[in-house]
């Protein structure tokens, strides 16, 4: 890993927006904080980052709607996308990859293994 590398997350709960980003952070992460799916969408024509962590849950279009959206772009679909989500039932995880996520990490996440988690994605 690079200290270059960037990851967006995308995630309506300021605290776990904070948690994630505060624990990648400290691994020499770039992070990129967004809120909802229009806000990702606004960042993502400036900055491409090398994997977008992707709350279900989010207000307005939620983040499956947004993997489709960015898996039907070109120039975003090659980016990988893991669901960050406390859905956990069965059959959420296939939704999430029909979604075109490439993973998939249930919440609240574990910080003593979430860089573990992540890295084979980069």
């Amino acid at each position: 890993m690079t200290p270059q590398q960037t990851i967006m997350i995308v995630d309506d709960n300021v605290v776990n927006l904070r948690l994630a980003s505060d624990v990648l952070e400290i691994e020499g992460f770039t992070v990129l904080r967004c809120m909802d799916a229009e806000n990702a969408l606004a960042v993502l024509e400036y900055i491409l980052p090398n994997l977008i962590l992707m709350d279900v849950a989010l207000p307005g279009m939620d983040g499956l709607q947004l993997t489709r959206k960015l898996k039907a772009d070109t120039r975003t679909k090659e980016i990988k996308i893991i669901a960050l989500t406390a859905f956990a039932m069965k059959g959420d995880q296939e939704k999430m990859f029909a979604a075109g996520c490439d993973g998939y990490i249930t919440k609240p996440i574990d910080t003593r293994k979430f860089k573990a988690q992540i890295t084979p994605y980069l």
